[in-house]
This record gives structure tokens, C-alpha cells and sequence, in this order.
């Protein structure tokens, strides 16, 4: 990709200035590197002799859960692939061919293996399988900003507020399922984000609690090995384990007494010990060919583990590819226009949703993994002077598949302008209601806001999408 453009007199180059540069045509060596050490990092030895896990698991424990989780399963697992900044809509799955040059813009529409369905010629993986795949083409994204906290939250009052306190308090999708779900493997965590920009492009837990905070995938992997001076073998042993970690805390100068005694300790000492979690996170386990046909790229990696997580027990699982990477305004910003930009990553999108969308359902995985495709808004009708599109928030197109969902559909419908929606409104709270009714959540339930007041799950008149099962 071509180095970003400095326009410091430019608002929303000012917007952008401190996101992440990095881009999915990047080595995926990238996914790989060692940085900050976040919530789910307490699962290192530190965080292990100074009882900071157990702590945490035991809290969860006696957290009562609010919302029942009695309903019927048909989502052991979500993978939400966040397309950051915003894809254009007229350019991917609601072209309008018979609109003026403006309005559709530069890419022809091609036919689909579901007759009726046409989408974007640069997408032919997703043509040839779009019987997998229900595409929504009015959701309605007027409460949305350029956050992932809206759409991540399904929450039309989770809102950006440019003051620190980003969604009011209203948690994220993925954190809900942490809270109300867990994981699907004891010692695994519940919600996992992929992202090189977790500020810009994740959403975590807001007033629900720091424990549902999702564990940062991209900077946690390699940290969950045994410590130099751990045994496995030895720790079979009761008083050599004592004696191990007692000298850990005494080198790392934590005082906190252990409790060999206590189960929560013991979960704590399986989540490392197993190996569960480290061997989730090595892509190394993979075969090369496996790891070649999903690309050597950021969003081919992230995709791929993505399936090893789903595999490995977790339940929610949100990747981006790159931070405001789909805001294609024109080609005097960052990532271009819709010619220069959007078009050498459609087929990089194509391939890598296609991919995985295969790996799961042939390894059985996909009728009990929901795989959502979206981002915080469309983009406007009219192409602008630089061949780009502006941020556009009266309605969006995404996409999903697996966990039940009849593919081969189109839901809702958009003016001939693409502009406005025409039918079958949908909003982030019907978004919401259906992940959560798929996870077995009670979309009609509440959480415990601080203070004590119940907060229902899903706000105002949404319900689940019934096209989507």
C-alpha cells in the first residue's frame, strides 16, 4: 500500500492521524508480535502466583447472571468481521447498474449461483457461494458514528461521544456472551478480539465490567507457555507445585498467599498448564498448505484464527483487518478511492470470508458458528470528485452465514439511488436480539448496570431477524 497522505488542516485526516497504518496486504508476521500486557495477559505466571486469576474467575462465578440462558442453541460460537471505516454498499452487495454513472459508480454487477442475486463483479468466490450467505441490504445505521461501539454493542444508545466514554456504558456483543455464555471449553476465554487498533476498532464490556473485557488476540499470542524453571512433569507433584510458584511470586515480589485448596486457583493453574490456550493461539499447528490457501496476509491469518478459537472453545470472536481501512473517501485520503482503494481489497475480502466460510462447514463447525460481515455505516450515493464516497449512515449492507441462517437470500431493500431503505427496516437492536437468541441468550433479558438498575439486553421495539432462523 502507498504511504498515507499528510493533510494536518484536513478533519478527518486529524480523525485518523492516531490509527493503526497497518494493512491486510501486510506479511502475517505481523499477527504475531509482543506488545502490551492486557487483560487476559493476568494469565501469565505473574498474574498466576499473585492470585489475580483466580480472583477473576471466582468474581465471575459469583456474579449472578441477569439475562436466562435457557433458550435453544443454534450459535456455539460468533466470528464478527469488522470491516473498519465503513464499506460502500453500492459497491459491494446492493450495486444499482441501471443508475446514473455517479450513483453506481465504476464496478459492473455480476450474477450469483442463487438466481436474482447479483453482487460485485471483484467478489466471484462469494457469487459462486452465495448460497451459504443471507445479505442484508437495510440496516438502518443513523445512530452510528465512525466507532465500532454502536454495531459491536447492537445498541442504538451505545454511541461515540468523543469524551472518553464511548457507548455509555453499554457493552459489547462479545461481552455479553462472556458474561452470559462464557466459554465453550473450560480454560479458554469467552470473547477474543483480532485487531491491530483494539481502541479504534474494538468495543469491550463498558459498564458490564472489566472481567468481559475481550482478551487482545494479536498481542497475547506466544504469552501462554510454561516459564523457564516451571516443569510440567513436576507439577503433578502437590508440594513441588507449592514450592514453584511460591518462588515465582517471591521473584516477581507478589505477597498474595496461595491456596492450593481453592478450585478457582486450580482453574487458574489448568488454564496455563493445559496448554489449552497457548496451543489455540499456534498458527504454527496449522499444515503450510492450509495457512498458504488462507493467505499470508493480516486478514488471511486473523481469519484462520479466527476458526482455531472457534475450534478451541471460544465463544466470541471479533477481527479487523486494518483501522479505517473501508473508509474510501477518494484518492486524495489514506486508503484511496473506490478504484484505487476499495478495489484491490474486495478480492482479498472475497477470498478470506469464502475460505473460512468452507474450513468451517467442512469441519463441521459451521452450523453452530454465526459469521457476521459489516461495519459502522454505508457510504454515500453520489460518488464525490476524487472517486470516493462519504460516510453514509441511513443505511448499510452486511452479511452473514452459518449457525442456521438460510443462506441464498436477500433481506430488505434499498431506493434506486441506494440511498434510503425501501423495505424491511432493520436496525442494531434486531442485529443484537438475533445473536444473542442464536448464543442461547434471552434477548428480552437484562444486565446489572453500577447503581444497581436492570438495563435490558436489547433496546427498544428490536427483535430477532426471523429471515436469518
Amino acid at each position: 500500500m502507498s504511504q498515507p497522505t499528510s493533510f494536518p488542516n484536513n478533519p478527518h485526516q486529524l480523525h485518523h492521524a492516531g490509527g493503526s497504518s497497518f494493512s491486510h496486504f501486510a506479511p502475517g508476521s505481523d499477527l504475531v508480535h509482543v506488545g502490551s500486557r492486557r487483560w487476559f495477559l493476568q494469565m501469565g505466571m505473574a498474574g498466576i502466583a499473585g492470585l489475580s486469576v483466580p480472583q477473576l474467575l471466582k468474581q465471575q462465578a459469583l456474579a449472578s447472571p441477569e439475562a436466562k440462558v435457557d433458550q435453544k442453541v443454534q450459535a456455539k460460537s460468533v466470528i464478527l468481521i469488522w470491516l473498519s471505516g465503513g464499506p460502500s454498499q453500492l459497491d459491494t452487495w446492493d450495486l444499482k447498474p441501471q443508475a446514473p454513472k455517479e450513483i453506481r459508480g465504476p464496478f459492473n454487477s455480476i450474477s450469483t449461483s442463487i438466481n436474482g442475486i447479483d453482487i460485485c463483479e471483484h467478489m466471484p468466490k462469494q457469487a459462486a457461494m452465495m448460497d451459504k450467505f443471507a445479505i442484508i441490504r437495510s440496516m438502518d445505521a443513523t445512530a452510528s458514528n465512525h466507532t465500532p461501539t454502536t454495531f459491536q454493542a447492537a445498541n442504538p444508545k451505545s454511541r461515540r461521544t468523543n469524551d472518553n466514554r464511548d457507548g455509555g456504558g453499554y457493552p459489547s456483543m462479545g461481552s455479553v456472551a462472556a458474561k452470559f455464555r462464557g466459554p465453550n471449553v473450560p480454560g479458554m476465554p469467552g470473547f477474543v478480539a483480532l485487531a491491530d487498533s483494539m481502541k479504534s476498532d474494538i468495543y469491550g464490556a463498558g459498564h458490564l465490567g472489566h472481567r468481559y473485557e475481550p482478551l487482545d488476540g494479536v498481542k497475547s499470542a506466544g504469552k501462554f507457555g510454561m516459564p523457564a524453571g516451571v516443569q510440567t512433569s513436576r507439577l503433578n507433584d502437590r508440594n513441588e507445585l507449592r514450592r514453584q510458584f511460591d518462588q515465582l511470586r517471591k521473584h516477581a515480589d507478589l505477597s498474595t498467599e496461595l491456596s492450593l485448596q481453592d478450585r478457582y486457583v486450580q482453574e487458574a493453574y489448568d488454564m496455563v498448564l493445559s496448554g489449552k490456550v497457548a496451543k489455540a493461539f499456534d498458527l504454527n499447528r496449522e499444515p503450510q498448505k492450509l495457512r498458504e490457501k488462507y493467505g499470508s496476509h493480516s486478514f488471511g491469518q486473523k481469519s484462520l484464527l479466527a476458526r482455531r478459537l472457534v475450534e478451541s472453545g471460544v465463544t466470541f470472536i471479533t477481527m479487523s483487518d486494518a483501522w479505517g481501512h473501508w473508509d474510501h473517501h477518494g484518492d486524495e485520503v489514506k486508503w484511496g478511492g473506490i478504484e484505487k482503494g476499495l478495489k484491490p481489497m474486495l478480492p482479498v475480502l472475497d477470498h478470506g470470508i469464502t475460505t473460512l466460510v468452507s474450513d468451517l462447514d467442512e469441519r463441521g463447525l459451521l452450523d453452530s458458528t454465526l459469521v457476521l460481515v459489516l461495519g459502522e455505516f454505508g457510504r454515500g450515493p453520489v460518488m464525490t470528485k476524487t472517486n470516493g464516497r462519504g460516510h453514509w449512515t441511513p443505511v448499510m449492507s452486511m452479511l452473514a452465514a452459518g449457525a442456521g441462517v438460510p443462506g441464498g437470500q436477500v433481506i430488505g431493500a434499498t431506493d434506486r439511488r441506494g440511498g434510503e431503505i425501501a423495505e424491511r427496516r432493520l436496525g442494531p437492536g434486531d442485529l443484537g436480539a438475533t445473536v444473542f437468541k442464536k448464543l442461547g441468550i434471552d434477548p428480552y433479558g437484562h444486565w446489572i448496570k453500577p447503581g444497581g438498575r436492570p438495563t435490558p439486553l436489547v433496546d427498544g421495539p428490536a427483535g430477532p431477524i426471523a429471515e436469518l432462523g
